[in-house]
C-alpha cells in the first residue's frame, strides 16, 4: 500500500526555522553551516577521488595485461 510522503507548508518551516534558531542562536548557525559546508565538500572530493582511483587501476590493468 502506499503512503504519500507528508510535505510541510509554510507555517510548519517557519516554526521549524524559530526553534532552530531559539536553540542555537543566531551566531551559531552560520557555524553550523559552514561545518555542514565543508563536509560536503570533503565528501565530494573523496568521491571524486575514489572514482578517479577506479579509472587510473582499470587504465593500469588493461596496459599490464598481456594480450592472448
Amino acid at each position: 500500500m502506499f503512503v504519500p510522503m507528508y510535505i510541510p507548508g509554510h507555517w510548519e518551516i517557519i516554526v521549524v526555522v524559530f526553534a532552530i534558531v531559539l536553540l542555537f542562536g543566531g551566531r551559531k548557525i552560520p557555524e553550523m553551516m559552514k561545518g555542514i559546508g565543508t563536509g560536503i565538500r570533503e565528501f565530494k572530493k573523496g568521491v571524486r577521488d575514489d572514482d578517479s582511483d577506479k579509472t587510473i587501476s582499470e587504465d593500469t590493468e588493461k596496459t599490464t595485461k598481456p594480450e592472448s
